[in-house]
């Protein structure tokens, strides 16, 4: 319609460019907005969980903290005031939201004068009252009475003290529900009315207290054994406050959230709030409100607590997204100036280009007209001659090989080669001369350069390409090859010159540096840069034909043992014949690589007339776990392997890797010498590792770490006669962490050695400061790590500890693993006896899950065995765990050593291992592991076993 010349193209091309480059612009705008929001709603997401996690955990652990106070009734026979005061004392310390602890004895009308005569000799005066417009008064007659008998803390709660509840309307519904169900039950909100809480809302949480061994199969026979409830009267803001402060959990402006003691949101049962939610007004009613404001759906969860449904709910509130999305206002801006600025050089591009045309036109006429004068210039003719007479003796001179061949069809027939040629090829100027170039390919006639080289001759042009030739002796030579047509006077071509360049030596070169970057230098497997490419390879071909891809992970256990005690060059010997081992398991369409170190990766991608199963897996573990000589030693080496699969585990090679790894890490947590599956699981436990490993480098810095000690007791005096020190955790937003999720990093990262030294000086300062405050003489027992102990300098740092804490070295004892000491049995026995002649104990923790050898333990110089709890746990069920353990027992006293049984949490337990003659126990049915101070509480009482 308009030609490109013309006026009226110029100004249209360009405003289309603009129209196009802003419809683009817009489109990344959008694109890139909606993935602002995307990411701003995944976190409030994020965020909201965190939230209603942390409220509904507080509430599951607020009624089984109180269910606790429950079964201290269920196990004393008669529980008395002191005793009530001493169990709620730490909870009350813990829980300030808790306003009081109580037990309600149920009375009937018998029942009450001996009742009030028995109180009146703790408490001149007392009778049972009654509540009238919240005063006290005393009780009328009644049928059947429920007075607050215990009450804790006393302190502003005085006036409950004695008071029957019975008649309460708010206790009723959920003590009846409590009473037949067996089960804590919630009263409805109320309001408090002590002194110290200012007319809060709360409730009240009962649970009911039955005879001691009476049938509680049916709700008849609950009602009949009732003797009594245990309540906690709290404040439902101060205690979410609690959770959620305790949790890490810190109020933000641009969060809300609100907690409701009711299945739904009403104004009445709020018990918490945190900011005032915005309502997002509508600015258009054809663009998507996610387009102009960040305000993502709110998040509710409803949830029991104690028979009554609570509510949560949590939003944001909305924002106009130029406040924090710098990026989409970018692409905005970005885009339109790019749109414009691109109009604007089109444009001026345009109109430049009609000015070159001219240009170019009167710079040809000029070039013509100097040509001419060229060819008149007699001058430049001699120079010319002197120069072809120079060229002729240079080519003589050259060390490239030059050869002139004829321009006649079809044999391009040689008429000289220079004396280079006759070195490179062997073949002399008589034997080449009249004869075609090609002869020096043999038989090789399909490289592609050759073709290249054909056609430049017909087309009587330029050329070069690169080919494998053979000399008159027939060794190959690579040489590259530069073809160039020569004219004569009149400007026909006549001849072609040909310069060939021998380049065997590059290209030997460039395929050793080739093979070094594509593979293992060591092993000649390929590298990571292959397996990239390989893997890359076979995700196209699994997504083409529906095939499922494997990717085995493998790491070699304990390889660094053959590199520290044989060398690096044994430990390279052992790397090629594990090589060599998986080779013998890989198919021609098989990858294996190794990454480095002990670490090899193997691609099993599945054919159609094959499906790859685990049973290739156990292969290759069997096949590397043959015994292994390595300068005249037998090994005998395992495997970690984690397996991924393409698509399920990820549809890129850095995914694939990267989970195959982790479930080869798994394995190995696993205790080595076995196979995983990656599964969604292990990688978040990989991120959370990951997060656990970087606090913990700075936990002892912070003083996060902490002890508790575990009491051991006598079976025959029933007395407390030492402790074990177990090392614990309190992450600032984590909270209390269990040490099975940081003791095995700690060893794998090196850190046990600083936190063991730590762990040993600290328990023996603290039973050191013990036996100064006279709380007695008690052994204090501390665990020793793998890294530990074969630490060079171990018995001059226990040495050095007794010395600067001041305790004596018979009232250590160090507890070492049955696997541990097996490790290097005559290194071990070295180090125990190293250690025993410093006057410490000596034990062997978690006996019978290792493999002792009984030769072998009778020459390790301890004191004691500790049977695991894993043995003691269902000694009272199962025959076999009971006659392992007397088997134990009986072993140790025929050797003279002491029996602990760990894990002891029953009587039936107790009195076994009792009648087996067992030495100490130690367990929840004495003590669970505790603080310093609640030791210290348990030896001022004197306490002993029931």
């Amino acid at each position: 319609m308009f030609r490109r010349g013309s006026s009226i193209f110029i100004p249209i091309a360009s405003l289309s460019s603009l129209i196009l480059g802003l419809a683009i612009t817009l489109g990344l705008f959008v694109s890139v907005r909606h993935l602002e929001y995307e990411k701003m709603d995944a976190e409030f997401r994020r965020l909201a969980s965190g939230h209603l996690k942390a409220v509904v955990d507080g509430l599951d652990a607020l009624v089984h903290e109180l269910e606790t106070v429950n079964r201290l009734f269920l196990t004393v026979e008669e529980v008395s005031r002191e005793q009530f005061h001493t169990f709620t004392a730490p909870m009350l310390r813990r829980s300030p939201f808790i306003k009081s602890l109580t037990f309600q004895r149920v009375l009937t009308a018998a029942q009450r004068p001996a009742y009030e005569a028995e109180m009146r000799k703790h408490f001149p005066n007392f009778s049972i009252r009654q509540l009238s417009d919240g005063m006290p008064e005393p009780s009328t007659g009644r049928d059947q009475y429920r007075v607050v008998d215990y009450v804790e803390p006393m302190a502003g709660n005085e006036n409950a003290f004695g008071v029957d509840v019975a008649p309460s309307v708010i206790q009723a519904e959920p003590g009846q529900r409590a009473r037949d169900s067996g089960l804590p039950a919630s009263t409805d909100l109320f309001t408090l009315r002590t002194a110290s809480n200012g007319g809060k809302l709360g409730l009240v949480i009962l649970m009911p207290v039955y005879r001691r061994g009476a049938s509680l199969d049916s709700v008849d026979q609950r009602r009949l054994a009732l003797t009594g409830y245990t309540s906690a009267a709290l404040r439902a803001d101060a205690f979410v406050n609690n959770v959620l402060s305790r949790d890490g959990v810190q109020a933000r402006e641009d969060f809300y959230l609100r907690v409701y003691a009711s299945a739904k949101p009403e104004e009445g049962t709020l018990v918490y709030r945190q900011g005032n939610p915005i309502t997002l007004s509508n600015a258009s009613d054809w663009l998507p409100s996610w387009l102009l404001y960040d305000a993502p759906q709110d998040m509710s969860q409803t949830f029991e607590l104690a028979g009554k449904s609570w509510y949560i709910e949590a939003s944001a509130p909305p924002r106009v997204f130029t406040k924090k999305n710098a990026g989409s206002i970018l692409v905005l801006i970005l885009g339109s100036l790019l749109s414009w600025m691109g109009a604007t050089y089109l444009y001026f591009l345009s109109t430049r280009s009609k000015r070159i045309e001219q240009l170019v036109d009167a710079r040809t006429q000029q070039v013509r007209l100097a040509t001419q004068m060229m060819k008149e210039d007699i001058v430049a003719r001699k120079r010319a001659e002197d120069a072809l007479q120079l060229r002729e003796r240079a080519i003589e001179s050259s060390a490239n090989a030059i050869i002139i061949s004829s321009a006649k069809l079809p044999d391009y027939l040689v008429e000289y080669v220079n004396p280079a040629f006759e070195r490179i090829t062997g073949y002399t100027a008589s034997e080449m001369i009249g004869r075609n170039l090609e002869m020096l390919h043999g038989d090789d006639h399909d490289q592609i350069g050759l073709e290249e080289i054909r056609s430049a001759l017909r087309e009587k042009r330029s050329a070069n390409a690169v080919f494998r030739s053979y000399r008159k002796d027939g060794t190959l030579f690579w040489n590259e090859l530069y073809v160039a047509p020569v004219k004569d006077s009149s400007g026909r071509v006549s001849h072609f010159v040909t310069a060939l360049y021998d380049i065997t030596e590059m290209k030997s070169y460039e395929a050793e540096l080739e093979h070094q970057a594509r593979h293992d230098t060591l092993t000649g497997l390929a590298n990571r840069n292959v397996l990239s490419d390989r893997l890359s390879q076979a995700i196209v071909y699994g997504e083409l034909y529906g095939h499922r891809v494997w990717v085995l992970f493998v790491d070699l256990d304990r390889f660094k043992f053959v590199n520290d005690t044989l060398g690096h060059s044994a430990g390279d010997l052992l790397l090629k014949e594990v090589a060599g081992r998986l080779k013998a398991f890989t198919r021609e369409a098989d990858t294996i690589a190794r990454l480095g170190s002990d670490e090899f990766v193997l691609i099993l991608p599945e054919r159609l007339d094959e499906e790859l199963s685990v049973g290739l897996i156990q292969g290759m573990m069997d096949a590397i776990a043959r015994p292994l000589q390595i300068e005249g030693y037998d090994f005998f080496l395992s495997c970690s392997i984690g397996v991924a699969v393409y698509p399920n585990d990820g549809e890129d090679p850095e995914s694939l890797l990267k989970h195959a790894d982790i479930a080869m890490y798994r394995a190995k947590e696993m205790g080595n010498n076995n196979y995983q599956f990656y599964t969604a699981a292990m990688n978040e436990r990989a991120l959370e590792r990951l997060r656990i490993e970087g606090d913990l480098r700075n936990a002892m810095e912070r003083k996060e770490l902490l002890l508790y000690y575990q009491p051991q007791v006598d079976l025959r005096t029933g007395r407390m006669v030492g402790m074990e020190a177990l090392i614990r955790w309190k992450h600032p937003q984590l909270g209390m962490i269990s040490p099975t999720r940081f003791i095995n990093l700690a060893e794998e990262t090196g850190l046990i050695v600083q936190m063991g030294a730590w762990v040993m000086h600290t328990a023996c300062e603290q039973n050191k400061a013990w036996q100064r405050m006279g709380l007695g003489y008690l052994r204090m027992s501390v665990n020793l790590s793998t890294r530990q102990f074969f630490q060079q300098n171990l018995v001059q740092q226990v040495a050095k500890v007794l010395e600067e804490t001041g305790m004596a070295p018979h009232y250590l004892e160090i507890e070492l693993t049955e696997s541990l000491v097996m490790t290097d049995v005559e290194l071990a026995v070295g180090i125990l006896n190293d250690l025993k002649s410093i006057g410490v104990q000596l034990s062997i923790d978690d006996f019978g899950t290792g493999y002792s050898s009984l030769a072998y333990l009778k020459s390790f110089p301890i004191d004691a065995l500790k049977i695991d709890q894993s043995f003691v746990r269902d000694i009272t069920v199962d025959q076999d765990d009971a006659a392992i353990v007397a088997s134990i027992i009986s072993l140790a006293h025929n050797l003279r050593l002491q029996v602990i049984a760990e894990g002891v949490e029953t009587r039936e337990q107790l009195s076994y291992l009792q009648r087996h003659r067992c030495d100490e126990m130690q367990g929840f049915y004495f003590s669970e592991p505790v603080s310093a101070d609640d030791i210290e509480v348990i030896l001022r009482e004197g306490k002993v076993l029931p």
